[in-house]
């Protein structure tokens, strides 16, 4: 056997290095009873190793959507459904988590196969998204809702606040624009996608008949249709 070729074909998954459990301390204000759950939480599937950050990123995602909800209950009393469910959107998107994650600095910390850290994962919107649930879910097996709450508010808290001054979502915007016109909703149609797979790139046409269509690429399938629905609204209605 030859163990140059073994070695050659397994490098995304040797070429890794240790969680420094020291760094991720002040971001995630906790102390961990169970560090493995934090390790995991940063180890991304191309290492190779098990288990990666996907089932408590699931956990995360759930637990995050479901904190945000409850504070917007409270903070605004009489905010439509509708209302709330686009502030929601906008701050469990993945886009959101990323932008937690950079200000976090996170991404040094994450566990990525050679390959992956050659092709900027530790960068990447998918990733680092991903990576910011985890954390998350591993917050709430380690120490309970309390702890993972505690993280939602301290690292969510600016952007609630700046959430009910923010201007109205793109794609609420285009239908409404739509709607005084007397036509149909804006319909989103899925181009293609390219990119490696942790950091894909969606592009997508929206198209009201009888008004015009415009296209977009972002890092996710909801940021592109939120691009191109910006983008129609700049090129049809200005």
């Amino acid at each position: 056997m030859d163990h140059r070729s073994a070695l050659g074909s397994h490098r995304g998954r040797l070429l890794t290095h240790p969680v420094d459990l020291s760094a991720l301390a002040p971001i995630i204000d906790h102390e961990p009873s169970n560090p493995a759950l934090f390790v995991q939480a940063l180890t991304h599937g191309s290492t190779g190793q098990t288990p990666d950050y996907q089932r408590l990123e699931f956990l995360g995602d759930r637990v995050l959507g479901m904190v945000i909800a409850d504070l917007l209950y409270s903070r605004f009393p009489k905010a439509a459904e509708g209302q709330m469910s686009a502030f929601l959107n906008r701050l469990v998107s993945r886009e959101s988590c990323a932008e937690i994650a950079r200000a976090c600095t996170l991404g040094p910390l994450i566990r990525l196969g050679k390959q992956a850290r050659d092709d900027g994962g530790a960068g990447s919107t998918n990733i680092l998204g991903d990576v910011v649930e985890a954390l998350i879910g591993a917050l709430y097996l380690d120490g309970g809702m309390d702890s993972a709450r505690s993280f939602i508010e301290r690292h969510w808290a600016e952007r609630i606040d700046a959430i009910s001054d923010a201007p109205r979502h793109p794609k609420s915007e285009l239908q409404e624009w739509a709607a005084a016109r007397n036509r149909k909703t804006p319909v989103y149609t899925m181009l293609g996608k390219s990119g490696p797979d942790h950091d894909l790139r969606f592009t997508v046409r929206v198209e009201i008949k009888g008004l015009g269509m415009a296209e977009a690429t972002g890092t996710s399938k909801q940021e592109a249709e939120t691009l191109a629905a910006r983008q129609f609204l700049a090129e049809h209605t200005t």
